[in-house]
């Protein structure tokens, strides 16, 4: 049964623990008190308003709600015994008791605990009397220049002076003008370590401990670590300076030492252990223990921690963290950067108005609120010193560095305070301690070789006649015979997705991505009437996300099979410096081929009175991103948010990145027929440019709008835009993917069969052009932006009067020819089916021998050489595939040449005739 959990504490920690709880399935509900605007009302999560000082009140809250664990975020509580209070009740809490949480609340206990236990730790001396501090620091016979007041000092109790009039200073300010109030009431003198500082947190049961991947802290308030000392500008994790040789010699001579020398005193610790730890030369030394997660370090380990949270505080409690390890992302780094109020550490203003938060959401990028509150009337404002952590999950640690910032550039409020070198401690020791290589450059060559073991079997899915595929030589090979051409022309074309991509980033969603990039290069090929063969991918990044790579490449795949042709190779380039680390570019590279002969578009064959057949879009496509984008900003929405148009539940993300359609299957049989005379995508430049591309210069285009279903997409775009109809029919395709030029007498047998599996329309004619007039002219196009999005318009009479269309209501069936001689049966089935009283149409020719004269006298064809086929089962096979694609009744043998296998005709048996001579 799901629990409900609450979380102690207002901050960024306890964002992020709140966070990760709720992702667990064994939590119902988190409550955060008291919270800040980032756990108020966001999914699982919500504030509760209990007190949390009075811990009487709180037991009886807890038993009220049902309350099953309470996690105790800060120090405060766990030193005033909030941990024993609510344990006592018969409450369940997660922290440790207000005697083991003395390792933090007292640094002279702790100092001396480390002494009694022989736990390594600088030097040092406590003291209540000002003038006995200053003494030692001047007698020291080691430089004593750290100087900490003993209590709880909210993470700022430390001063690490420069000299030792400084480090007197220090002391005066903290014991007698209360620098830190009581926690300054015992002052810690101590040695001042020199080496790099980690913070080594981990679970502990009170027997076992399980550390954590080492994080470092910043903090000072500015880049360079110059600045007043504050709670914390920063972190990431893991942290390169401690191999895994000095993590497990931490955990021996410090964690566990701890652990054990607490449980020997009588005062089992159970809960988070953190060590601040400086690396040394003689070794790892602590610096000081806290009694919980550190802020910020818990910004930067929850993201990376694998196990589920609330299981991992639940073993920690029932001191089963021995049988049940906990786990942590591999290959990944997290930065963690805090943007904090301008004044702090000391004072700031507050009620400031912080935008930008649901922008950064959309990049992948989580953000911790801390110091924040909820703007009466809507909005987040700041409350707090501390106001942000903006953590960035990423394969390196430099690329988690650039997309942290990359987040806090695009969130703002008044006088914002950050740095932007968290981290640089670790990107120079990685420099400075081993010769450079590729990887330190940004360039992962393993990541590469991972991504192509990936993809290999992807475009291996892709064969065809003509090529298998393969990936790893250094070109591809393409075996035009084998595809059953003769006299062919090779027809090749390049296209990319435009700021599609910046759409399909700032969502995470990759997969479509594919698709939109093989249309766009298909479905041009297809206009110079050829058939796709194969296709070759350029992937550009800055940072090479195999994750990210493989989803975008696989949806290529998979768009190469609906298209019909093979994924024959591509390029994988990271190029750091040119790219962003989470940005990465597209390019698509498709070759089709064309008998000599069937070559489009027909320019002499086009005539004034042909008609124009619009074959519907998905959508947007691939074009005009960058018009949305600025559209979409004017209007105040997210992508995020819920579409105003589309389907209802869907997001404007998501109707944007519908994908484009890919008309190759649909349009191939029916150009090799003859009927279509040209063929245009509308593709960049809308209807007014793409359609006079195919025709000659003495026609022009009379399109009639109220003729096709134009989505609700384009409605909402030009009315949030104000776009004029020329901006709109000039920049998007209006609803139309692909116009066919067609004469009157094949239009409506063209259009029967792409409807039969597509929308189409007869959406206008050709007429001779006039001197001085437009080539394209779109008849009703702001009325039907204006018309309710989705109708169905009527498609039998063009309002010129171009065409009046003869339409019968009975259903005719749907027959497929297979012949392999001349085509003499083939043709008086044809003229047969022309007849109005005939029940049938013809919808597919397939012959097993090419370039017979049959496939010359019908305009769906197909031919499947029995050659090519290693058994007559696999021929069979493709053969019924093809039937079922153009969803075939009934099957005639029109002097076919091949004896058929039983599985087949059994399958089409009543639906398979012969068809002999007299």
């Amino acid at each position: 049964m799901a629990e409900r959990v609450l979380v102690i504490g207002s901050g960024g920690r306890e964002h992020a623990l709140a966070w990760k709880l709720a992702q667990s399935p064994h939590v119902q509900q988190v409550l955060v008190a008291p919270g800040n605007a980032g756990t108020a009302n966001s999914g699982k999560i919500s504030n509760s308003a209990v007190s949390v000082n009075n811990h009487s009140i709180l037991a009886q809250y807890c038993k009220d709600h049902n309350v099953g664990l309470v996690v105790v975020g800060p120090e405060v509580p766990l030193a005033a015994g909030i941990v024993d209070d609510l344990t006592a009740a018969g409450v369940t809490c997660f922290g440790p008791s207000a005697k083991a949480a003395q390792l933090e609340a007292s640094k002279s206990f702790s100092k001396s605990f480390m002494d009694r236990h022989n736990i390594p730790t600088a030097r040092w001396s406590s003291f209540t009397d000002p003038q006995d501090a200053c003494k030692y620091i001047q007698d020291a016979e080691f430089p004593a220049l750290v100087v900490k007041a003993s209590g709880l000092a909210a993470g700022k109790g430390v001063v690490v002076a420069r000299d030792k009039d400084e480090a007197r200073k220090a002391v005066l300010d903290i014991m007698k003008d209360k620098a830190f109030g009581s926690a300054g009431e015992t002052v810690v003198v101590e040695e001042q370590l020199e080496g790099e500082e980690v913070s080594c947190l981990c679970f502990s049961d009170g027997i076992t401990v399980s550390p954590m991947p080492p994080a470092q802290d910043h903090k000072r308030l500015l880049d360079g670590d110059q600045g007043p000392n504050t709670g914390g500008m920063g972190a990431y994790c893991p942290t390169p300076q401690v191999s895994e040789e000095v993590l497990q010699e931490i955990k021996r001579s410090v964690l566990q030492k701890t652990v054990d020398g607490m449980r020997e005193e009588g005062t089992p610790y159970v809960g988070v252990l953190y060590a601040g730890v400086m690396l040394t030369k003689q070794g790892p030394k602590v610096l000081e223990f806290n009694c919980r997660f550190g802020d910020p370090e818990c910004q930067v380990l929850m993201p990376l921690l694998k196990s589920d949270l609330y299981e991992v505080l639940k073993n920690t409690l029932q001191a089963d963290l021995s049988s049940s390890p906990v786990q942590w992302l591999e290959n990944s780094a997290a930065v963690t950067v805090v943007m904090a109020s301008g004044g702090y550490p000391a004072s700031y203003k507050k009620g400031l108005e912080i935008t930008g938060l649901s922008q950064v959401s959309e990049m992948g990028i989580q953000v911790f609120h801390a110091g924040t509150a909820l703007k009466e009337g809507g909005g987040v404002i700041t409350s707090g010193g501390r106001v942000l952590t903006v953590t960035a999950v990423r394969p390196t640690l430099e690329s988690a560095l650039c997309s942290a910032n990359e987040g806090v550039a695009v969130i703002s409020f008044p006088d914002a305070v950050y740095r932007r070198d968290i981290g640089h401690h670790a990107i120079t020791y990685l420099t400075r301690t081993r010769g450079l290589t590729y990887k330190d450059s940004g360039v992962d060559i393993a990541a590469g070789n991972r991504l192509v073991d990936v993809i290999k079997p992807l475009a291996k899915a892709t064969s065809r006649p003509g090529c298998n595929a393969e990936l790893g030589g250094f070109a591809g090979l393409f075996d035009l015979k084998a595809a059953g051409f003769t006299d062919p022309i090779l027809v090749s074309g390049t296209d990319g997705v435009g700021t599609k991509l910046k759409i399909t980033q700032a969502c995470g969603i990759h997969s479509t991505l594919g698709q939109d990039l093989v249309a766009m290069c298909v479905n041009d090929v297809l206009a110079q009437g050829a058939e796709p063969l194969f296709f070759l991918d350029y992937f550009s990044c800055g940072c090479l996300d195999v994750r990210v790579a493989s989803s975008v490449i696989g949806g290529i795949a998979d768009a190469c099979q609906m298209a019909g042709c093979a994924l024959l190779g591509g390029e994988t380039a990271e190029m750091p410096g040119v790219y962003g680390p989470s940005d990465y570019d597209l390019a698509g590279f498709c070759v089709g081929a064309v008998e000599r002969g069937a070559v489009l578009p027909r320019l002499k064959d086009i005539m004034e009175g042909d008609l124009l057949i619009g074959v519907a879009s998905s959508g947007l496509h691939s074009n005009g991103f960058s018009l949305v984008r600025k559209i979409l900003e004017r209007s105040g929405l997210q992508y995020s948010s819920p579409a105003p148009f589309g389907q209802p539940g869907q997001n404007i993300g998501e109707v944007l990145l519908t994908p484009t359609k890919i008309y190759s299957r649909l349009l191939q049989p029916i150009l090799r027929s003859g009927a279509v005379k040209a063929y245009a995508h509308i593709t960049g430049g809308g209807l007014l440019e793409n359609i006079p591309r195919i025709l000659p210069p003495e026609l022009a285009v009379d399109l009639d709008a109220s003729r096709w279903r134009i989505p609700a997409v384009f409605s909402w775009l030009q009315r949030e835009g104000s776009l004029s109809e020329e901006e709109m029919s000039r920049t998007f395709n209006c609803g139309l993917g692909a116009v066919l030029v067609v004469s009157k007498q094949d239009a409506q047998r063209v259009l029967r069969l792409l409807q039969a599996r597509e929308e189409a329309w007869i959406v206008g004619s050709l007429a001779h052009k006039q001197p001085g007039a437009e080539a394209v002219v779109i008849r009703n196009l702001e009325q039907s932006l204006k018309d309710s999005p989705g109708r169905s318009p009527d498609t039998s009479v063009l309002q010129n009067g171009a065409l009046h269309g003869e339409h019968s209501t009975r259903k005719r069936t749907r027959v497929a020819v297979l012949i392999s001689g001349t085509g003499t049966n083939l043709q008086a089935l044809m003229e047969q089916v022309k007849k109005p009283s005939s029940s049938a149409e013809i919808v597919m020719v397939i012959s097993n021998r090419p370039g017979v004269m049959g496939l010359k006298k019908l305009f769906v064809c197909q031919v499947v050489d029995h050659k090519l086929y290693g058994s007559r089962a696999e021929f069979d096979g493709t053969i019924d595939k093809v039937l079922e694609e153009f969803g075939v009744e009934l099957v005639c043998l029109a002097g076919f040449m091949r004896i058929l296998t039983g599985p087949f005709v059994r399958k089409w048996s009543g639906e398979c005739y012969r068809l002999e001579k007299n």
